[in-house]
C-alpha cells in the first residue's frame, strides 16, 4: 500500500514544485521598485532648521523647570 500512496502523492508534489518555480519566475520578472527621490538641499536645510528650533525650545523648557532633587 505504501507504493500506491507514494504514486498518488507524486502529482501533488510535482504541482507544488511547479507552482514554486512559476512564482519565482513571475517575482523576478516584475518591475523593480523605483528608488525614492533624493531630497533637495533646501528640504534638508528646512528639516535641520526645524530640528534645531525644536532642540532649542526643549532646552529652554528644561532650563525653566526647577532642578530635580539630587540623589
Amino acid at each position: 500500500m505504501s507504493h500506491r500512496q507514494s504514486t498518488l502523492q507524486r502529482p501533488g508534489i510535482v504541482i507544488a514544485v511547479g507552482l514554486c518555480i512559476l512564482s519565482l519566475i513571475t517575482a523576478c520578472a516584475g518591475d523593480q521598485p523605483k528608488p525614492l527621490p533624493q531630497p533637495t538641499p533646501d528640504q534638508v536645510r528646512g528639516h535641520a532648521d526645524r530640528a534645531f528650533e525644536k532642540l532649542k525650545q526643549e532646552e529652554q523648557e528644561r532650563a525653566a523647570q526647577p532642578p530635580a532633587p539630587g540623589y
